[in-house]
């Protein structure tokens, strides 16, 4: 009997206590930390661009979910008072904050009402499964004027013809039966072969609008899980189609990366803009959807999207689900102020 009452003191005492709290509070210090192994390795893979052809493409693509568990484990730190620790979590919020935050807030330009504008919209078909009738009906519905489709097979291009798409999109641009292609509303001129836009990879076409011409480019780059470095490599397509008239470009489609990915950023440096973040839409995850791989996963990350020259402005950008398609389509209206 004596030695549980010994036992029962020494148990609560005060010592036993405040070495139990140290305990537990070490504990959690320690868990905190390890939850920002993973946002400290993005963030030193993106201010480094060690993504760029490499493995580390794919965890780059959760870059700005990084950014929650990076705020939650600062405010556990700070309740816990472990200050130094906390002020390591302090800066690389601030870090993560100032590259992702600007992609949610609108740029703020205003576009006067009279301004010409430009309708276009991107559908990757996810292997020619997506619902044809669906996506003409889409493309009815958002008065679409430029569409690009990646994944087109040939028997999806005949269900979208029978699906009433050739009525409201008379123009074709699908060079050797290339699996991505671009319907029109408006007539199309098409690119010389010479042209960087014109590639297995892409597929180019020039458009008028209220008299300005914009060079249109579908794009449907290599998948970074497949070939880190031919998926790199693909963007360097892309940059010589863009450089050949940024001002006048808008290159739309799918492209594999997110505003996080090394390619993707310097494919921006050379003069393009994405629409989603000038329109602070940065958080508008497309994929996957309804993907057989992933079947309960609701789109996470953002990699289908409409880019363009300052030329044009975006004045609107809306994400549609189509049936059949693995992708989110992306509509996008731009308006022609340069």
């Amino acid at each position: 009997m004596v030695d549980v009452v010994t036992a029962a003191v020494t148990e609560n005492d005060p010592p036993t206590r405040r070495r139990r709290h140290r305990t537990l509070r070490t504990a959690a210090v320690v868990v905190c930390c390890l939850a920002l192994v993973g946002p400290a390795g993005l963030l030193l893979t993106r201010l480094g661009g060690w993504d760029d052809g490499t493995v580390l493409a794919m965890p780059m693509s959760t870059m700005p979910y990084a950014v929650p568990v990076t705020l939650v484990a600062l405010a556990a730190l700070l309740v816990l008072r472990s200050w130094r620790t906390a002020a390591v979590a302090g800066l690389l919020a601030v870090v993560q904050l100032a590259l992702v935050v600007p992609r949610f807030v609108p740029d703020g330009t205003s576009v006067a009402a009279d301004v010409p504008r430009l309708r276009v919209a991107t559908s990757n078909s996810y292997l020619g499964q997506v619902d044809a009738a669906a996506l003409v009906r889409l493309v009815r519905e958002q008065r679409v004027d430029v569409l690009a489709v990646e994944e087109l097979s040939p028997g999806a291009a005949r269900r979208l013809d029978e699906a009433g798409m050739g009525e409201l999109m008379p123009y074709r641009e699908q060079p050797n039966n290339n699996d991505t292609a671009l319907f029109s509303r408006l007539p199309l001129t098409r690119l010389d072969s010479s042209d960087p836009a014109v590639t297995r990879a892409q597929v180019g076409a020039e458009v008028a609008v209220a008299g300005h011409k914009v060079r249109v480019v579908a794009v449907h780059t290599y998948y970074p899980l497949g070939d880190a470095r031919k998926w790199a490599r693909g963007f360097d397509g892309l940059k010589a189609a863009a450089r050949a008239d940024t001002r006048n470009s808008v290159l739309l489609g799918d492209f594999n990366a997110t505003l996080d990915h090394a390619p993707m950023r310097s494919l921006l440096d050379t003069g393009l803009t994405d629409t989603h973040a000038e329109l602070g839409r940065g958080g508008s995850p497309t994929w996957p959807e309804h993907n057989a791989d992933f079947p309960y996963l609701p789109p996470v990350i953002q990699i289908d999207h409409v880019l363009h020259g300052d030329a044009l402005t975006a004045v609107d950008v809306s994400e549609h689900t189509v049936h059949g398609s693995d992708h989110r389509a992306v509509v996008a209206e731009l308006a022609l102020t340069g």
